[in-house]
């Protein structure tokens, strides 16, 4: 009975830490995103190369949907929601809201992220199969999407709260599939290091972000760069 709940306590877990909270937060630093967006009508001190990196990561990871049986109906419904906000997203600041971004601070050479991603997935990776590298390179460029728009927020030296808010949300996202994946080692259980090593590249990247938020955002203080 002991061994039974254990198994049933630690799979409820699995399930929460790997599903349910990643995605929550996810769906919460997009929906940040979105209502900073059409509440103020401008897409100033958004990173559209950082947006546009991320809509190829779900493209590219959710290829899926087109030939591949579906593990579950929210996995499916999930799939759609990032595909369809990423491009929605764009087209705010392609379309909608355009004269409100500035590319003239969105200068970050993307080109080195999809090269590197590239170079990544060929050398680490699950298997050497066309749809396995694709799905890896999704997975490294993911983790350096972010970059652009913290090297945005650098340049300015500052950034609103709404923008603060949304990184901060899209990092703890990655930050609580870090858990899952130390739970699953701590207890045996099978994960791919690609995954891994991605997510704690990821995860390091908002370190500084990360100290800088919890200094003075959570204390009620303008988000700053010290100079």
């Amino acid at each position: 009975m002991l061994v039974k709940v254990s198994f049933n306590v630690g799979e409820k877990w699995d399930q929460l830490a790997n599903g349910d909270l990643g995605d929550f937060a996810h769906c919460v630093s997009i929906y940040i995103l979105i209502n900073k967006i059409r509440t103020s009508k401008s897409v100033a001190g958004i990173s559209f190369k950082t947006q546009a990196l991320y809509t190829l990561v779900y493209l590219t990871r959710y290829l899926d949907i087109l030939y591949a049986p579906w593990s579950s109906l929210y996995n499916l419904i999930m799939k759609f929601v990032f595909i369809g906000t990423s491009f929605y997203i764009l087209y705010l600041m392609k379309v909608k809201y355009k004269p409100t971004h500035n590319p003239n601070i969105d200068t970050f050479r993307v080109e080195y992220l999809l090269g590197g991603a590239i170079i990544a997935a060929l050398l680490f990776h699950l298997k050497f199969t066309v749809t396995e590298l694709i799905w890896a390179f999704s997975i490294w460029l993911e983790s350096v999407s972010i970059l652009p728009q913290l090297f945005m927020v650098q340049r300015t030296g500052e950034a609103e709260s709404l923008t603060v808010h949304y990184i901060f949300a899209l990092g703890i996202y990655r930050f609580l599939y870090i858990f899952n994946w130390f739970y699953k080692w701590i207890f045996g259980i099978e994960f791919d290091l690609v995954s891994f090593f991605a997510g704690i590249i990821q995860t390091l990247l908002y370190s500084d972000f990360f100290y800088i938020y919890y200094t003075k955002v959570m204390k009620g203080q303008k988000f700053e760069l010290p100079q």
